[in-house]
């Protein structure tokens, strides 16, 4: 049962147990729900007695209320107008229940649903008629689809649960609910495979989230912090995606799914580093197309990285490594530049940035257009007044690109940032410096776990076994075992001797 609003628990406190007199139940439900202009009081009569019925504009069926409720308890005559035989023998709706608490009562009214009251019961009836706008079903806005279902999740957390119900068609796909939020009453889903998923692992989601006490949820922010180890790291511990067939993915590899009424994400846990490198069309284009792909992107991750960093200590502190036909360009063109080849790095990627950010927060018919102009603008304009080189410009746009490869977006974020303490470290230390800040962030990403799992496997701890899919990606028919790091339960995907 859902937790009522703090500002209502003294006054409901006195009515748990509404009165049979329709009368006082009006009165006091009327004074729970007082200037609240969208919530519905419709009394009716039949011959043998008197109904009410609460149910919030907006978010109820009126037409189907009055086709499915009011006019056949208006036109069957009842022996008996109890409740229970008003359901079972007059309405001819469902998915109706019983309710005998004024909490359940205010919280069902919440969810869209209608409520009846008789004149002789304290009980009532809930009727789930609800009929709320909502987004259609579309192509993912956030997850490219170049190969693949064009089906998205919408804000409709029922319609999500449907859209990996029809791709998962066994009862061993279990969906649990728990309800968050003292005033926002979300409901959330715990979605799992039993026989396939470790249940350890299911339990400690579920415990994480019951200790969530928050007024609402309004985003995936409260979620993600409470299902992560370590809250303050950059690198996120959570991964979502609103494609049906990814979630199906990682529920078949024995992860964990969490499905928000409200937002058209899924988050998924465990999650590992590798995992979080992977994009669903390497697994839809051929294996070898799949393999080069993955090659390029774990290439310009570390291009992304380090690239501005290397530069720095290589043109400070080590210029004999560079060509010399090479080097002496780089001086010419470095010649008039009044800054430090760190200071010049800084200036470029803080201006990047911003550019990257103003294209975000643009509308999106003016966003790209606004932030490739203005980079090739600002850039061309700081190189003819000689406040950076050519070359930092290059090497600031190559980074920028570099960071686009990534299908995750939590990830790419994270490459927004690290660079910077590593450019640090370079403009001090030179390569030293470049190599301290790789071993930081090596052991930090040591050191993470999710939910008992190493945030670098199959790396640390080593399993050659799972190598097949994260340097390479092998052809499906011998990918025949789960990744035995989120669960060993069911380790074959298909069964033997098949």
């Amino acid at each position: 049962m859902k937790t009522a609003d703090l500002h209502l628990k003294e006054f409901v406190k006195s009515y748990e147990i509404l009165p049979s007199s329709l009368e006082e139940k009006t009165k006091i439900l009327k004074e729970i729900y007082k200037n609240c202009d969208d919530i519905v009081f419709h009394p009716f009569s039949s011959e043998q007695s008197a109904y009410l019925l609460i149910f919030v504009s907006g978010l109820s069926d009126q037409e189907k209320i009055h086709e499915h409720i009011i006019k056949p308890i208006q036109n069957t005559r009842i022996v008996s107008p109890d409740l229970a035989s008003t359901i079972s023998h007059v309405t001819n709706i469902t998915n109706a229940k019983l309710l005998s608490n004024t909490l359940q009562i205010i919280d069902e009214i919440a969810d869209g649903n209608t409520i009846l009251f008789n004149a002789i019961e304290n009980q009532a009836v809930s009727y789930r008629i609800s009929s709320y706008e909502k987004r259609s079903i579309e192509e993912p806005q956030a997850e490219s689809v170049v190969i693949g279902s064009r089906e998205g999740f919408i804000e409709s957390v029922n319609t999500n649960l449907s859209l990996v119900r029809r791709k998962i068609k066994t009862p061993s796909l279990k969906m649990s609910s728990v309800v968050i939020g003292s005033y926002s009453h979300t409901s959330i889903y715990i979605s799992y495979i039993v026989g396939i998923a470790n249940l350890q692992i299911v339990e400690d989601v579920k415990e994480r989230l019951s200790m969530i006490d928050v007024d609402a949820i309004l985003s995936t922010a409260s979620i993600e912090e409470a299902l992560e180890s370590n809250w303050s790291s950059l690198f996120p511990q959570v991964q979502y995606s609103e494609r049906p067939e990814v979630v199906a993915a990682a529920l078949l590899e024995g992860r964990v799914a969490i499905f928000i009424d409200g937002v058209p994400f899924v988050l998924m846990v465990p999650v590992t580093l590798f995992t979080l490198l992977q994009s669903p069309e390497d697994y839809t284009e051929r294996f070898i197309n799949g393999t080069l792909s993955r090659w390029l992107r774990y290439l310009f991750l570390m291009v992304a990285v380090l690239a501005p960093s290397a530069y720095i200590a290589i043109l400070t502190f080590h210029q004999e490594m560079i060509p010399t036909t090479l080097l002496l360009r780089i001086a010419q063109s470095r010649e008039e530049i009044p800054f430090p080849a760190f200071l010049e790095a800084l200036l470029m990627q803080v201006i990047f940035e911003v550019l990257r950010e103003a294209g975000i927060r643009l509308p999106k018919q003016m966003g790209s257009t606004v932030s490739i102009v203005g980079t090739l603008v600002i850039g061309q304009a700081a190189i003819q007044a000689g406040l950076v080189s050519a070359p930092m410009v290059m090497i600031v746009a190559i980074t920028g690109i570099s960071s686009f490869l990534l299908p995750q977006y939590p990830i790419s974020i994270v490459l927004r940032w690290i660079p910077f303490p590593i450019m640090f470290l370079s403009g001090m230390l030179g390569l030293v410096g470049l190599m301290l800040g790789v071993l930081i962030i090596a052991s930090h990403l040591c050191s993470l776990k999710s939910f008992g799992i190493s945030y670098l496997a199959p790396l640390t701890p080593n399993d050659s076994s799972l190598f097949r899919d994260v340097l390479i990606r092998v052809p499906l028919k011998y990918m025949k075992k789960r990744p035995t790091i989120y669960s060993s339960i069911n380790p074959n995907r298909r069964n033997e001797g098949k």
